[in-house]
């Protein structure tokens, strides 16, 4: 017997070393405070977006939650200004799915608010399916909407430094790719709509915010904007919201045990956008509060480039600009 409870006690100090040193995480250090800053989170009505703009808005900051359902996202404001004992939380409607919805969003926010001191391009979607503009779910959302919406900000961005952009990337993102004849002919980086096409389209989307990032900073060189990705963590909420019952069953247990709660799952995401002294990192990619290597493919500045030149097209921002 008393071996017994000597195991079980060696389990559960292995368990509690294991999550505090390895799982939980490092948390955001910085003691910024935000009041009179303005800050923008896509997809912040649930999840780690929801957790980071509640954050930021004890930290004083206005917070536009940028999401595409009014009745969840107006329910999430009034969660986090009665939380946060801040006022200044508000919705914008921003359907990232929608290139004319972005627009829509860009402009209504620049007629009336005169400050943007933080965009966090945080919204993301695993599934199959197209835009309203025919692109990959996946592409659209995660890459082309949160593309067209920076570059629609970035003056604001400019006229408010020192700002910041802030793109939840993924690990994911180290199995990406980017198919350019791929994605001239069917205006998807995958071929088909299976289970696996839609994890890999993900992936693909996730590679995509990193280069997005990097040649974002580039176009940024002598700017008081900067601009860093990250991986913010495995999430226990999110882990399993396209698992069949059964799975979702087997899995929550472990996600329970195992994965990031939603504000340690914010932290990284917090860091990049409060800590002091990274401008000299712009670009580069974050996770755990730490600067990370991002993947092979992730550092490649021409596939970056072209990236950007391609969806500068698909965009519309050509023919707005008149190039």
């Amino acid at each position: 017997m008393t071996a017994f409870l000597y195991l079980i006690a060696g389990l559960v100090w292995f368990y509690v070393l294991v999550y505090y040193f390895l799982i939980k995480g490092t948390r955001c250090s910085s003691p910024v405070k935000l009041k009179g800053k303005t800050v923008i989170v896509t997809g912040s009505n649930t999840g780690i977006g929801k957790a980071t703009a509640l954050e930021l808005a004890k930290r004083g900051a206005r917070v536009i939650l940028a999401c595409r359902s009014k009745e969840r996202a107006e329910a999430a404001a009034f969660d986090i200004r009665r939380e946060s004992g801040n006022n200044q939380v508000l919705f914008m409607q921003l359907d990232l799915a929608s290139l004319k919805s972005v627009r829509s969003f860009a402009e209504t926010f620049l007629k009336s608010e005169p400050r943007l001191d933080i965009l966090i391009n945080n919204a993301g979607v695993i599934a199959s399916g197209r835009t309203e503009d025919g692109f990959g779910l996946a592409f659209g959302v995660n890459h082309l909407g949160h593309f067209l919406l920076t570059n629609l900000l970035l003056e604001r961005l400019k006229q408010c430094g020192p700002s910041r952009v802030v793109t939840v990337s993924a690990l994911l993102h180290r199995f990406g790719s980017i198919d350019f004849p791929l994605l001239a002919s069917r205006k998807d980086l995958v071929s088909g709509e299976s289970t696996w096409q839609s994890i890999q389209a993900y992936c693909n989307s996730k590679l995509c915010n990193v280069l997005f990032t990097r040649e974002l900073a580039n176009q940024l060189e002598g700017t008081n904007v900067s601009c860093y990705s990250l991986h913010p963590g495995v999430i226990s909420t999110e882990i399993g919201r396209n698992l069949s019952p059964w799975q979702q069953l087997l899995m929550k247990p472990l996600a329970k045990l195992f994965f990031l709660d939603l504000e340690g799952g914010s932290q990284t995401t917090l860091h990049c956008a409060l800590q002091e002294g990274l401008e000299p990192l712009s670009g580069r990619y974050f996770s755990n509060c730490a600067l990370r290597q991002v993947g092979a493919r992730g550092r490649d500045d021409a596939v970056a480039k072209k990236l950007w030149e391609v969806s500068e097209r698909l965009a519309g921002l050509l023919q707005q600009t008149g190039s």
